[in-house]
């Protein structure tokens, strides 16, 4: 990580902006490579993810990681955050006041990542990024452009694992952003 990565989530373990902050393990501020070119972004942390400080550690990240092997990829190569970074209790949906008094840490971060590609990984994050909108079962798998960086959304790991129908579209979407990836970035370079 970066020292200026290092520094910004320094600053965010500080923040009382919204109550979540109060009800937090531990800060689930980021992981991975920055800058990278792929970032991906979630909801918020979940239980485990609140537990250990990282997201996407549950049985939802043990998805994400073999949806990113499939394509030839991992977390180290890329950036992994949040809409928010404190737990939401009972894992409930971010409050849109929570994300906004959260969305100046996303946007620092992803300054600092510069990534080509983010992909949003449900429909809260593809709300808060793309559009407030989104319609996940309509646009999911479709780029849009995001100030000036190539954005798409899938459905969440965790929706996948309570609904497997949804699957075959997913791995669509997958093979969709390894095309684009590998036009576009040097991620399966040497």
């Amino acid at each position: 990580m970066s020292e200026e990565m290092k520094k910004l989530e320094a600053r965010c373990a500080l923040c009382g902006s919204c109550p979540l902050g109060a009800t937090r393990t531990k800060l689930v501020f980021g992981v991975g490579r920055a800058p990278s070119e792929l970032m991906l972004i979630g909801e918020g942390p979940g239980e485990q993810e609140d537990l250990q400080g990282e997201p996407f550690v549950g049985p939802a990240g043990k998805l994400l990681d073999d949806m990113l092997e499939m394509i030839g990829l991992d977390r180290t190569r890329i950036y992994i955050a949040n809409t928010v970074k404190c737990r939401p209790p009972m894992n409930r949906d971010p409050a849109q006041e929570e994300m906004a008094a959260c969305r100046h840490w996303l946007d620092e971060q992803i300054a600092l990542v510069r990534p080509k590609i983010i992909v949003c990984l449900g429909r809260i994050a593809a709300g808060e990024l793309i559009k407030k909108d989104f319609r996940i079962t309509r646009e999911h798998g479709q780029w849009f452009d995001v100030n000036g960086i190539k954005t798409m959304a899938i459905y969440h790991p965790s929706a996948l694992l309570r609904d497997v129908s949804k699957r075959p579209e997913t791995f669509a979407d997958l093979r969709e952003l390894r095309r684009v990836l590998r036009r576009d970035t040097a991620l399966y370079e040497g």
